[in-house]
């Protein structure tokens, strides 16, 4: 990807403005450090899919779930002995 500094920026916008357009992104940078990236709208990365309920119907959660261990965890932990 092609780094342009400020200056050549702003006296060539209309021609790299087309390129970016043509699928050409590019990088605007002061003093050699890279501030933006210039790039087509429609490129834009898709929003982040969402992820809750990505295990839907996939997996089954026992009915005890909350109690499993239960006798176990009463043994070890003095509950009986």
């Amino acid at each position: 990807m092609q780094t342009i500094n400020i200056h050549e920026a702003k006296t060539n916008l209309s021609r790299l403005i087309e390129k970016a357009v043509n699928g050409e992104p590019f990088i605007i940078a002061k003093a050699g450090k890279p501030l933006v990236q210039v790039s087509r709208l429609d490129s834009l990365a898709a929003p982040p899919v969402k992820r809750l309920g990505f295990l839907t119907g996939q997996i089954m959660v026992p009915d005890d779930f909350d109690r499993m261990g239960s006798e176990e965890i009463e043994r070890l932990f003095g509950g009986r002995q």
